[in-house]
Parts: C-alpha cells; sequence; structure tokens
C-alpha cells in the first residue's frame, strides 16, 4: 500500500464531522443554569427538604399530645337495678376534672346521686344528689414537677432538637447537590476543551493535507495529523459519557412543583467562573467559626439534649420526696344556683370531704438509680459537647486551609497555561517556517488542554470545597 493510499483511507476516516453530542450542544441555544437556578428548584421542591420540614411539625405534634395531659376531663356514669319488685340501687356519678399547671393540682367538680334499698351506706345520698368542689394537691412528690409537666417541657424542648436535626438534612442535601453541580461543571469544561481540541486538530489535518497534496509537506505529517484527530475523537467520546452521567446525577436533585422528577437540558450550560475571584476572604474564617459555636445542627442537639436531662434531673429528684397527696371537697345539695335550700345543707365549712394519702419507698433504690443514670447521660454529654466543638473547629479550620492552597494552585496554574500558550504560539511560527515538526506542536497543544483542564478542575474542587466549608460550620452556602 502506497503512502498516498494511506492518505486517503486517513482522510475519510477523520473527515466526520464533530460527534452528535457536540452538535446537539454547540447547534442549540444555550442556557446558563446557575447554583441560583439550582438551589430555587431543590428548595422548593425537593422530597427531602419537604420530608425534613415535617420534622419540626412531628415534634410540635408531640406538643399538642402532652398539652392533652392538661385538658380538663368530664366523665359520667350511670347504673340502676330493678329485681323482683325491689328498687335495688340508682348510681348517677359525674365529675369535672381541671388540671392546673401549678403545683400539680386537679380542681374537681362533682354530682352524685346514689339511692336504692342495697346501695352502700357510706355512698348514699338523698334524693336531690349531693354536689362537690373540690381539689386535690400533691405536697410531697409531684410539687414542683410531675410527670405531666416533665413530658410536656420535654416535648418543647423536641421541637428545637427536630429543628436542628431539619437544618442539619437540608444542609446535606444542598451540599450533595453543589458537588453534584461543580462535577457536572468540570464535565462540561473537560468536553467543551476536547471539543475545540478536536477541532483545531481537524482544521488542521485538512490544512496539512491539502499542503501534502501541493508538495509542500511530506506525506508523514498528514499521517500525524490524522492520529492526533484519531486519539482526541477517542478522548471525546469518553467525556461525552461523562458529561451525560453528570447531568443524569444533577437531575436527580431537580422536580417540579408536582414531585415529578425533572432532567437537565441537553442546552443547559455551567455558570462561567472567574478565577481571579476565587480567594477566601480572611474574615470567613473567623465568622464561621463564631456562627458554628451559636447555630451548628450537631451542637443545638446536643444542647437540646442537654436541656432534656436537666428537666428530667429535676423530676427525678422529685421522685425522691415521699408522696403526700391532700384532697378536699366541699359538700352541697344544691343542684343549682337559683334554688333555695337550707344553710347546713349547702357549701360550708361544716360539708366536706377530706383525704390525706402518703407513700415513702425506704430504700428508694429505684429512684436513686433513676437519678445517677440521669447524671451519667449529663456527663456523657458534656463530652460529646466537647469532642463535637473541637471537630468542628477543626473541621472549619482545615477545610479554610484546603481553600487557601486551591487559590495559590489556581494562580500558578493560570501562570502555567499563560507559559504554555507563548510556547506554543513561538513553536507554531517555527513551524511555519520549517524550523519544527508537527509532533512537538501536537504535544504541546496537547500539555495546553491538559493544563486548562487541571484548572478547571482546580475550579471545581474549590467551589466545592468552599460549599463543604459552610457545610462543616452547619449552614449553606448561599449563592448570592
Amino acid at each position: 500500500m502506497t503512502g498516498k493510499t494511506i492518505l486517503i483511507l486517513l482522510a475519510i476516516f477523520v473527515g466526520l464531522s464533530i460527534s452528535q453530542a457536540q452538535e446537539n450542544i454547540r447547534g442549540s441555544e444555550l442556557r446558563e443554569f446557575t447554583l441560583d437556578d439550582l438551589e430555587d428548584l431543590l428548595m422548593a421542591n425537593h422530597p427531602v427538604v419537604k420530608q425534613a420540614k415535617l420534622l419540626s411539625e412531628t415534634a410540635k405534634a408531640q406538643v399538642a399530645q402532652a398539652r392533652g395531659k392538661f385538658d380538663p376531663a368530664l366523665k359520667a356514669a350511670f347504673n340502676n337495678k330493678h329485681f323482683g319488685n325491689t328498687h335495688y340501687y340508682n348510681h348517677w356519678n359525674s365529675e369535672l376534672k381541671i388540671p392546673v399547671w401549678l403545683a400539680g393540682a386537679d380542681l374537681k367538680l362533682a354530682y352524685d346521686r346514689n339511692v336504692g334499698a342495697y346501695t352502700n351506706p357510706e355512698t348514699t345520698t338523698s334524693t336531690a344528689g349531693l354536689s362537690g368542689l373540690g381539689i386535690s394537691i400533691p405536697l410531697g412528690q409531684g410539687l414542683l414537677i410531675d410527670s405531666r409537666r416533665n413530658t410536656l417541657k420535654q416535648a418543647k424542648i423536641m421541637v428545637s432538637y427536630a429543628e436542628a436535626e431539619q437544618l442539619k438534612q437540608i444542609n446535606a442535601i444542598w451540599f450533595l447537590a453543589v458537588k453534584d453541580y461543580w462535577d457536572w461543571y468540570y464535565a462540561f469544561q473537560q468536553y467543551t476543551l476536547l471539543a475545540d481540541g478536536v477541532k483545531l486538530a481537524e482544521e488542521r489535518f485538512k490544512a496539512i493535507s491539502m499542503q501534502t497534496r501541493l508538495g509542500d509537506k511530506p506525506p508523514i505529517d498528514s499521517v500525524e495529523a490524522a492520529i492526533t484527530v484519531q486519539e482526541r475523537k477517542m478522548q471525546l467520546a469518553k467525556y461525552t459519557v461523562v458529561l451525560k452521567n453528570s447531568r443524569l446525577i444533577l437531575s436527580n436533585h431537580l422536580w417540579d412543583a408536582t414531585q415529578q422528577p425533572m432532567e437537565l437540558p441537553d442546552n443547559a450550560v455551567p455558570s462561567t467562573i472567574d478565577h481571579t475571584e476565587l480567594s477566601p476572604n480572611p474574615a470567613t474564617l473567623g465568622n464561621l467559626l463564631r456562627q458554628a459555636e451559636e447555630i451548628h445542627p450537631e451542637l443545638s442537639k446536643l444542647w437540646s439534649k442537654e436541656q432534656q436531662l436537666y428537666i428530667e434531673e429535676r423530676y427525678r429528684k422529685e421522685m425522691l420526696k415521699p408522696k403526700l397527696n391532700v384532697s378536699s371537697t366541699l359538700l352541697s345539695s344544691r343542684r343549682n344556683f337559683n334554688e333555695y335550700i337550707p344553710d347546713y345543707y349547702d357549701f360550708n365549712w361544716s360539708n366536706y370531704k377530706f383525704g390525706l394519702e402518703f407513700a415513702f419507698p425506704l430504700f428508694l433504690r429505684t429512684e436513686r438509680g433513676k437519678l445517677k443514670e440521669v447524671k451519667l447521660k449529663q456527663e456523657q454529654l458534656q463530652y460529646d459537647l466537647l469532642i463535637t466543638g473541637r471537630n468542628i473547629k477543626n473541621d472549619i479550620t482545615s477545610k479554610y486551609n484546603d481553600l487557601t492552597a486551591y487559590s495559590v494552585q489556581l494562580e500558578l496554574q493560570a501562570a502555567s497555561i499563560h507559559n504554555q500558550e507563548a510556547l506554543l504560539t513561538g513553536e507554531l511560527q517555527k513551524f511555519d517556517l520549517g524550523e519544527s515538526t508537527l509532533f512537538i506542536i501536537n504535544t504541546r497543544e496537547s500539555k495546553l488542554i491538559d493544563m486548562k483542564m487541571k484548572k478547571e478542575d482546580l475550579i471545581a474542587t474549590y467551589n466545592k470545597a468552599l460549599a463543604e466549608l459552610y457545610y462543616k460550620a452547619g449552614s449553606r452556602f448561599e449563592t448570592n
């Protein structure tokens, strides 16, 4: 096979146009898809964000359940027995109980009517019945705090815990979305640089092929130019797949208002980034460290647990007291406030019921054991706060140091690209004068493409590190 035949075959092989994927992007109207656009869609429609917002609602529902322990309760019972022409009994018992927040007391309003031949004399009333107005107060255990108040106070604290967990989950999904965005950015830049490299190689091949036919260039230069086109097209095919996959991964975060998944369109392109603006602000580190100390979700959750344990400690200390419950009820045969009844049957200090209940376990093993368990949990929590706080501070500082390093590398990479472009320009001039070879030019150009890819990689890495810096500080990276 002659050299001329080889050139004809290679010309047929590399004479193909740029890949269809490249035409789809370049041939359609490009639309920039920014981080702002991603944030708007994700925060408004993402199922995980909506799910996280339910956490605080669930906690508020638990508070409502705990408040139910203080709801007034009305109960009534009726029993009647008549057998063998004998009226055994006719019992009607009703009570309205109103819990009182202070002192754990209960107000009671009752009406009883117990008549009949076989009614217990202790509970027998007149045919008019008996009304009662009373109160029950714990003077010992339960005076300062009881199980109802303990449950309600802890449920209120759980709202803060749930809000911290909600913030943590939203921050996590946003951080993942930002990383996927910058992965897509880097894949797009790789694809674009290689597509431009393919176009340059094709144009150079056509020019050299023409010069070869005119006898100005040796046939071997056409072969080398054709091989360069082939190699770059192979790389372009690889990066086309990478770009498609990165677009699909980013689309995982896109949902419409009807909770239907959305796809990132083919004509969407990432934001254009000026690398000269990628430099960390020295004040950012101090601001984030202070912010983390105040509102970091992990610390907020631990603080909520600390408050819960404090309430639980108070309750367990209260359980060490003896039970001493006092109840008193004023009695009357009055059914309503309009009727007249004798004073000795009406509400007064001579018509009453009084009760006293006392109980005290001699060793208090159960109560002391539970109190000890709470104190141990408090001690463990303090260690958790120390460790978590230190880890958060070190993570923030470490990620800020990474930003500084990436910023320096970007400056050096930009300078290296400028120098490489100068080398390539000089080599092209020498080639036109016949003092250089196509191999050197292709090497210089491939090196330049690799260096530009490295620069875009640093840009993506810097922005991911910036998002992670805010995530480590317990906040969401703001795009504005």
